[in-house]
């Protein structure tokens, strides 16, 4: 596995992590629909959270958030909806990214809930 891969695997793993021990029930990761994947579908209380995760070994060129674009974020509101759809949930969606940067250093984590507002 190429090492950029292992990076984004472990970011996935840590972000995981996180999430459960801010008590959101993880439902599904990587959930694929047509050509889009969504890292982690949780849940807490009555919201369903789509997450993106974004990992970096440094921010030297850009935050992980950054890398975001217009087109997967369109294609991710796809995939969500017809998660919400197929499961035929009642749920109020909301869309999360965490932006992981990992190194030697060490490791940080910001989550930045209802990021696609500001995008």
């Amino acid at each position: 596995m190429a090492e950029h891969n292992k990076l984004g695997k472990k970011g996935e793993d840590l972000a995981v992590e996180y999430l459960r021990l801010k008590e959101y029930e993880i439902l599904e990761r990587n959930y694929r629909y047509q050509r889009a994947e969504v890292d982690i579908i949780a849940k807490r209380d009555h919201t369903l959270i789509a997450a993106e995760v974004k990992t970096r070994s440094t921010p030297e060129f850009g935050d992980p958030q950054e890398f975001v674009k217009p087109k997967q974020i369109q294609q991710l509101v796809k995939a969500v909806n017809h998660y919400v759809e197929e499961n035929e949930l009642d749920v109020d969606v909301r869309f999360d990214i965490l932006a992981i940067v990992k190194n030697k250093a060490g490791t940080r984590i910001e989550h930045i809930q209802d990021a696609f507002l500001y995008f």
